[in-house]
């Protein structure tokens, strides 16, 4: 068993009661939180440390949790910059029915190592387009994941409905829903692990209303409950996602993934941006949790979520930075500061304190992902993920709330990142890989890919 000791620090728990602990002490023991405690850590536990970690001008929160993301749109930023949500889609469609496992294992080195540099420590991933013989496309990310040392919840998301019926990828962009289905199985049993100390889980994810049949949404809603994982998909981003429900079902988003099995506690969604107070009411009632992503609604002129009505209802709600072609910086720790300026343009200067973001990029991520007992939180017996912020320098000295130094200031630098007691960023840097190494693995994957069209 290793021990570290991080002595003198602000540490914000985001525990039940929002304990905050001004320097105050963190142990860490065998990969899990032993101790959380306010005060100078005692000469005794320091003696019986492997490491101390100076604590002073050190705001210590549980790591950020990214509940939605394209890992392998690493490879495609830049496109159809002005572009709304359904004609971003068409132009980039055709890039990413040519990716395969090695291009996606690329994109997804590169965009979890920006999200690690943020303060990440579990990574939300949907990936949706499975050309044929593209290889073991949901094993690279894994692979990616584990070569920098995040958790991962990887979702095998899925397309059956082309153009030729009605949805809006192209016909060369989707599966038949059998072998969607079966691959999606596929997916759970080879790499789903449901301990307690998971690096990795995998949930079932048909795209969206627009890009798959009801027929894929009903059954791979059995699949996923017969297999115990959870449900995944976008909802309510668009008022054109809105039209096409209604023209085609008669219904709302709300209604229509209601309809065939899709509001439930173990189901998130992307998005919801046009949720109604109904939609709300039935979100609540559910438990169906939702990942807010502000930058990138804001990227697709999307709207603004109505966080503030889900947060007071009870919905769960979590933080996603969506995928990195709709928000090119790719980076969680900037979308808490995000999230609390887009609620306030929606519902006032109190409708989004920074304890609420840092809750929702937290605790509020655990339980979208079915994992608050686990990690969210800093409270002993659980997992020791943790980011270790630097607000001591110019960018953050003198700011009166140490919490705001992250919800509304610039993003500070990591001192450290930890994952189940490893550290995975160390002063800013990548601990397992060569930044240098990736940013040049991610050029040439992104110009192969571009040779491809």
């Amino acid at each position: 068993m290793t021990r570290t000791v991080i002595d003198g620090a602000y540490i914000a728990t985001v525990d039940e009661t929002g304990s905050e602990h001004d320097g105050g002490h963190v142990v860490v023991a065998d990969g899990r939180i032993e101790s959380v405690s306010p005060g100078r850590a005692p000469r005794e536990v320091l003696q019986a440390a492997d490491e101390v970690i100076a604590g002073g001008g050190l705001l210590v929160t549980p790591g950020l949790i990214n509940t939605h993301h394209h890992l392998y749109q690493w490879l495609t930023r830049g496109f159809a910059q002005n572009s709304i949500l359904f004609e971003w889609l068409v132009s980039l469609y055709p890039a990413w029915s040519r990716i395969d496992a090695d291009l996606v294992g690329d994109g997804a080195l590169g965009a979890m190592a920006v999200l690690a540099r943020s303060g990440c420590t579990t990574v939300g991933d949907h990936h949706y387009v499975f050309p044929r013989g593209g290889g073991d496309i949901v094993g690279s990310i894994v692979d990616a994941a584990s070569t920098l040392g995040l958790r991962l919840h990887a979702t095998r998301g899925s397309m059956d409905l082309g153009a030729s019926d009605g949805g809006l990828p192209p016909d060369f962009a989707v599966e038949s829903t059998a072998d969607a289905l079966a691959a999606s199985g596929e997916a759970v049993a080879r790499y789903h692990d449901a301990s307690f100390d998971s690096m990795v889980r995998v949930a079932i994810a048909p795209c969206s209303p627009f890009s798959v049949t009801a027929d894929l949404l009903r059954e791979a809603a059995v699949l996923a409950r017969d297999l115990n994982v959870r449900l995944h998909t976008h909802g309510a981003e668009t008022v054109e996602e809105e039209a096409f429900c209604r023209e085609r079902f008669g219904m709302g988003p709300t209604d229509y993934l209601e309809s065939v099995g899709w509001l439930g506690d173990d189901v998130w969604m992307a998005h919801c941006v046009h949720l109604s107070d109904a939609d709300i009411a039935r979100f609540a009632a559910t438990g169906t949790g939702v990942a807010h992503c502000p930058s990138s609604n804001a990227r697709l002129a999307a709207g603004i979520a109505p966080v503030r009505g889900m947060l007071s209802a009870g919905v769960p709600v979590g933080l996603g930075v969506d995928g990195a072609a709709s928000n090119e910086s790719g980076q969680l720790g900037t979308e808490v500061r995000a999230a609390v300026l887009a609620a306030r343009l929606r519902d006032g200067a109190g409708a989004m304190p920074v304890r609420d973001a840092l809750r929702v990029a937290t605790m509020g991520g655990a339980r979208v992902l079915g994992r608050e007992r686990e990690i969210g939180s800093i409270e002993p017996g659980k997992l020791a993920d943790l980011a270790l912020w630097r607000i001591a320098g110019i960018e953050h000295a003198g700011i009166a709330d140490p919490v705001a130094a992250l919800g509304l200031g610039a993003m500070p630098p990591l001192e450290r990142l930890i994952v189940q007691g490893a550290t995975v960023v160390q002063d800013g840097e990548l601990t397992r890989v060569d930044a240098a190494s990736v940013a040049a693995r991610v050029a040439r994957a992104s110009t192969a890919l571009a040779d491809r069209l």
